[in-house]
């Protein structure tokens, strides 16, 4: 697969046109519609989250960051049986193979699943280790995962109507627990710019990111090539995860996609949002319009990842894999067996 390095390659979307009148949201619709048929990624602006809310968040981020290493140990993954927490550089995987980048995985914040007859993907449910050397980080990522949950409940309504269903068809999916994930991510600059995160789709339905004012290295694949999507102000760049394509037989396209380490001398933050299914919540199949059905390609059939309608099936697989350490202590049982 080449490269090339094109800035601001994607669609840039416009989510204002959705509060103008109903020709300018169908336009958008639309537009969202091509840009996930064709890529599977787009920048999105008109959202409504104030520059100096996502200054803060970024602010924030930098804080944690520079705590003393024994601060972020103290709420590291490996304490947390429900994967939340701080991992260390070099402590993720992807594919088999070592993320270069520190990060802290902050998920919807829920009480323990006690029951021992519930689902094994259940066990991703839990509150997270907040830091004690930083308590404004709570404060400030409940309010972005209130924010821009509220952006993707928008996006989702919008595809919805876009695919020809009613606008609440996913609606159920969701309901009032869905399962957000907010990570808080740090790559060092390496001499050698290898694997910041390898190539991978997203196991879930949307992801949006924001990334660091004038920082690039994020790639994504499209028609053989690898595309550069660095930082636009103010933009998030959003895609799509393996159950968008499942519940459209692959119309939509979830679209991988990698993160290059920065150079040497430099680092990059971003914030990605996951915005996913309840667990135990099955994507309803998207009964497409004729002129649609006919583009659809069908999923994407890879024998050493398996698409599951039910999102906690996918998320304990992906969990599984990326976390191997807090897995062997936390989930023998589920190691042993391969699930």
């Amino acid at each position: 697969m080449t490269h090339t390095p094109v800035a601001a390659a994607l669609p840039v979307l416009d989510m204002a046109m959705l509060d103008r009148d109903e020709a300018s949201a169908a336009a958008f619709r639309a537009e969202l519609r091509t840009a996930t048929h064709e890529v599977g990624f787009f920048y999105l602006v008109g959202h409504g989250i104030p520059d100096e809310v996502t200054a803060r968040a970024f602010a924030t981020a930098e804080e944690f960051f520079a705590l003393p290493t024994e601060d972020k140990q103290a709420v590291e993954m490996r304490r947390s049986p429900h994967f939340r927490g701080y991992t260390r550089t070099g402590g993720e995987l992807t594919r088999g193979r070592v993320d270069w980048r520190e990060q802290i995985d902050i998920g919807a914040e829920r009480d323990r699943v006690d029951d021992p007859d519930a689902p094994a993907y259940m066990r991703l449910e839990g509150p997270n280790p907040w830091p004690a050397a930083q308590p404004g980080l709570r404060g400030v990522f409940t309010d972005w995962e209130r924010r821009c949950s509220v952006v993707a409940r928008r996006l989702m309504r919008s595809w919805a109507l876009a695919l020809g269903s009613p606008a609440d068809v996913f609606d159920d999916t969701f309901g009032d627990r869905p399962s957000t994930l907010i990570k808080l991510v740090r790559y060092p600059g390496r001499e050698e710019r290898g694997q910041g995160v390898g190539a991978h789709n997203d196991p879930g339905v949307l992801t949006l990111l924001m990334i660091e004012p004038g920082k690039g290295g994020l790639q994504v694949e499209h028609d053989g090539e690898w595309i550069d999507a660095p930082a636009v102000p103010g933009a998030f760049v959003v895609n799509i995860g393996e159950l968008l394509e499942f519940a459209t037989d692959g119309y939509l396209k979830a679209t991988m996609h990698r993160v290059v380490s920065p150079p040497a001398g430099e680092t990059r933050l971003s914030i990605p949002f996951f915005f996913n299914p309840a667990l135990d919540s099955t994507v309803p199949r998207i009964d497409l319009p004729p002129e649609l059905a006919a583009q659809a390609r069908g999923v994407t059939q890879d024998p050493d990842n398996v698409i599951s309608g039910t999102f906690g099936d996918n998320l304990l697989k992906a969990r599984l894999r990326a976390h191997p350490d807090v897995a062997a202590l936390h989930h023998a049982d589920l190691v042993a067996r391969g699930s």
